[in-house]
């Protein structure tokens, strides 16, 4: 009797577990679709399998030296030794991040003579890099910027813009930059369709080394640029990631920025320190709105702390703190300023160099683009076909709209990259 009445208990409590198991098998996430991958990622993964010993990535948005290699600035170890030798305490920065970096921040973009600098209204937090910072950005636009909730971003533009912006909860709109046929800046439809835009629109600018395509406007174009946003009383909003890795001058490639101000308008700005300092995986960025006078910054700092505090709470110090030794001690920011233009030379140099080998081996094309776009990146003009037959044909990765980082490019991989190239355009 004992014994089949445990049996039934048993049985029962088999029966009940595979009720359960059968509810346990419809998962909460069984309607989440499969993502496409990214890009970027799949040329690496692409790359890392190929067992070529001379295959060429050209994907990677990250400076190599000549060798190929990851580089650490010497300027970075410097300022990270002091750091740590000083045995720093690890407590939490504020919300805005550390303020002798913020401070050094803002003479770095804006100019240690600029007026908003000096009547102490720009409000600026550390960021987790650029992304951060933009992605703060657009949040507070979205909650705060009194027009349209659109902003106007190139075509093309970095691939992230697009979700940065449409996840802060504005709606992202298009205007014309490059032009294929030439390719080179589309500065007329540019400017026209700035001032076709809704009166008082967000319109997103690269300052300088403009991602994906290398071409920026001119000095002369920077100022029609600028005309057309005031006249359309836009907002004006920087992305500024390459400030110095440009064409080697930090105050050269603020140009825009600098001027824009000067004509009374009061942009926004993104800055990232991970490609002039190297300092990719310390995620070292800032945000800063130029306001109309002390007491309004003050407002506005209030509601960028409100902001920020739910995201990530407060930014980490230890890239900040490199970043701060860097741009706060005379003799390191000297050294600092001369790695970064030797970053920026050796890939003027490797864009000369592939444009030669090119002219060299007979091509008909006209290749001077390579060697008037500027920054990391270049767009060859080479079709989605020949990108596939360049890594299928010949071990040379890169994204298939025809964007290459230059900084892939070596002094001894240049030659067979350019009969590669040489080869699948003819």
């Amino acid at each position: 009797m004992l014994a089949s009445s445990r049996t039934a208990l048993r049985q029962a409590a088999s029966k009940q577990f595979s009720v359960k198991a059968g509810v346990r098998t419809v998962s909460a996430w069984s309607n989440v679709p499969q993502g496409p991958p990214d890009a970027i990622l799949g040329i690496t993964e692409a790359f890392k399998a190929d067992s070529n010993s001379e295959k060429i990535n050209l994907g990677v948005g990250a400076y190599r030296d000549d060798k190929g290699k990851p580089f650490v600035l010497p300027s970075v170890r410097q300022a990270e030794k002091k750091i740590v030798d000083s045995a720093l305490d690890k407590e939490y920065a504020g919300i805005t991040g550390v303020p002798a970096f913020t401070k050094a921040a803002l003479q770095l973009a804006y100019g240690p003579n600029s007026a908003p600098i000096k009547e102490d209204r720009v409000a600026i937090t550390q960021s987790i890099s650029g992304t951060g910072a933009l992605r703060i950005g657009g949040a507070f636009l979205e909650r705060f910027y009194p027009g349209a909730k659109s902003i106007y971003i190139p075509t093309p533009s970095w691939a992230n813009h697009n979700a940065v912006f449409k996840d802060s909860g504005l709606k992202v709109e298009k205007y014309r930059y490059y032009n294929k046929d030439t390719i080179g800046l589309d500065f007329e439809g540019m400017v026209a369709d700035i001032k076709a835009m809704p009166k008082g629109s967000i319109v997103l600018l690269h300052a300088c080394a403009h991602n994906p395509t290398g071409v920026d406007p001119t000095e002369e174009q920077w100022l029609e640029i600028a005309n057309a946003v005031k006249e359309g009383e836009h907002f004006p909003f920087f992305d500024m990631a390459y400030q110095g890795f440009a064409s080697g001058d930090t105050d050269k490639d603020a140009f825009a920025l600098r001027h824009f101000i000067k004509e009374g308008l009061r942009p926004v700005l993104a800055q990232s320190f991970a490609k002039n300092m190297g300092l990719y995986g310390e995620r070292v960025g800032a945000f800063s709105v130029v306001c109309e006078s002390a007491e309004e910054k003050k407002r506005v700092d209030s509601q960028i702390k409100i902001l920020v505090r739910p995201l990530y709470s407060n930014p980490p110090i230890h890239g900040a703190r490199i970043a701060s030794e860097i741009l706060n001690d005379p003799a390191l920011n000297k050294q600092w300023l001369g790695e970064v233009k030797d970053m920026a030379d050796r890939i003027i140099t490797m864009r000369a160099l592939l444009k030669e080998k090119l002219e060299k081996l007979g091509s008909k094309h006209d290749w001077s683009h390579i060697t008037s776009q500027i920054g990391m990146f270049a767009y060859t003009g080479l079709k989605p076909e020949q990108m596939e037959v360049l890594a299928k044909e010949h071990s040379v990765y890169a994204t298939k709209d025809g964007r290459i980082s230059v900084a892939g490019i070596t002094s001894g991989n240049v030659k067979r990259l350019a009969k590669a190239i040489y080869k699948v355009t003819g």
